[in-house]
């Protein structure tokens, strides 16, 4: 029944937001009207209102319209009434409390699985997987779990980049990064480069977009899969 796509990022380079996806969410939201935009992530501390305009200039391009969920009293009645889910990017501790806070993270779990159309970018990548455990964002608040929506089984690193070995950045790298998530954890981990994304249909599980990505398993080299991979049985 899942009908989903997760991408790494809303804006590649030198496109504006949402523009390299356009086709795909024709596609995605096509029985649609009305968007439901959670916009919780608040990217730099944008407002709601301000992130929801945002998304609704984007999605007018294809004729749909977007309403906020911080608009509606009830954020429960909201998503079981979702025609189609968006959730943006920004910093995932702050979604990830904001949908604990408002109890709708298992209601938005349950909705997607049962079919409503949902896109997630960034921080709304993050919780597709088992947990948000692998983001790459400060926390500014304390989420009571770090368990997600559980879409996919396993994890997403979202803007994943490669180490530069000309770079004189003494810092941890991605791959440094997830090494000790998995010094602790056996979920796999997919790191998702800017411009891809996955598909979810039903329980099928594609990488999309014109670049590889790079698979992280616990005690294993990481891999480079191809567009086009096939992810369904990653656990």
């Amino acid at each position: 029944m899942k009908n989903v796509l997760i991408a790494s990022t809303s804006t590649v380079h030198g496109e504006k937001h949402l523009e390299y996806l356009l086709p795909e969410l024709t596609l995605l939201f096509q029985k649609c009207k009305t968007i439901l935009f959670i916009p919780y992530a608040r990217p730099g501390g944008i407002s709601h209102n301000d992130y929801t305009k945002i998304a609704a200039q984007t999605f007018a391009k294809i004729n749909l319209n977007v309403k906020g969920i911080h608009e509606f009293k009830d954020p429960t009645a909201a998503i079981e009434g979702a025609e189609g889910i968006f959730t943006g990017g920004g910093n995932t501790f702050l979604l990830v409390s904001q949908l604990y806070s408002n109890q709708i993270m298992s209601k938005l779990s349950e909705v997607v699985k049962k079919g409503t159309p949902y896109l997630g970018t960034s921080a709304g990548s993050n919780i597709c997987g088992l947990s948000m455990q692998t983001t790459n964002d400060m926390p500014i608040v304390y989420p009571p779990s770090f368990q997600t929506l559980g879409l996919i089984p396993f994890n997403i690193n979202p803007h994943y980049l490669d180490t530069e070995k000309q770079s004189t950045h003494m810092g941890e790298t991605r791959e440094t990064r997830i090494n000790e998530f998995h010094a602790f954890n056996t979920i796999p981990v997919l790191g998702l480069r800017e411009g891809s994304w996955l598909e979810v249909k039903n329980n099928k599980i594609t990488l999309k977009g014109n670049l590889t990505a790079r698979l992280f398993r616990k005690g294993e080299h990481p891999t480079e899969l191809e567009s086009d991979s096939n992810l369904t049985d990653l656990k």
